[in-house]
């Protein structure tokens, strides 16, 4: 895979899902990147420096070859076309179908599950729906369509690595911590196990980064 020589710089938090997308991708990529962490239980995405940089106040925000870019899906498109890293198969059959798997997860799933989505709701529902009611909701949910769609005994789509993948650990990891049961998603559990021993997706884990947020 080729690479550029600008130095790379992630605005990212451990916990965010949609960082760690790109983690991922990036570590895939074989590119290093230096962490700039935007502590979001502080507001430091709401921050004028921040806002500067992203007017929607989210993370993650990417300093690549002389750009700044977000939205984590349109990074690892870029990432995916400028390093050749095939995460989208040549088939436009099958690419449709990676990507629809992925928008469920980053379009679909995550938007709702936002913190800045659960604190309004939870807020104006005056108590009467919780963070972790919200949750199941919409998690479960959308890992039961998720799972309907899975065709690979190790991947989403296929036999190869691709872009919904990428998406899907970081949303399992999202899943467990609010603790939803994932028993009953035979196929996305076994994806999820294979998915996390690779090395990359291992590196890009929240709890091997979080030690730097302090």
């Amino acid at each position: 895979m080729g690479g550029f020589v600008s130095s790379t710089v992630l605005f990212d938090y451990w916990r965010s899902t949609a960082s760690y997308r790109v983690r991922i991708a990036l570590n895939l990529a074989k590119i290093s990147y230096t962490r700039r962490v935007v502590n979001l239980l502080d507001g430091a995405q709401r921050s004028d420096e921040h806002l500067s940089m992203n007017p929607q106040g989210l993370v993650p925000v990417l300093e690549i070859d002389g750009v700044r870019l977000t939205q984590s899906v349109a990074i690892l498109e870029y990432l995916n076309t400028t390093r050749d890293m095939g995460l989208l198969p040549d088939d436009a059959v099958m690419s449709a179908k990676v990507r629809a798997m992925a928008q469920i997860i980053a379009a679909d799933i995550h938007p709702v599950c936002n913190l800045r989505v659960v604190n309004y709701v939870t807020t104006e529902s005056g108590g009467k729906i919780s963070k972790e009611q919200w949750m199941h909701q919409f998690i479960a949910n959308g890992l039961h369509e998720i799972e309907q769609l899975i065709d690979g005994p190790t991947f989403c789509v296929g036999n190869s690595l691709s872009l919904a993948d990428l998406c899907l650990v970081p949303q399992i990891y999202n899943a467990q911590r609010w603790g939803i049961d994932l028993s009953p998603f035979t196929k996305i559990s076994a994806v999820n196990a294979h998915l996390s021993q690779i090395s990359e997706f291992v590196k890009a884990h929240p709890d091997e980064v979080k030690s730097s947020d302090g």
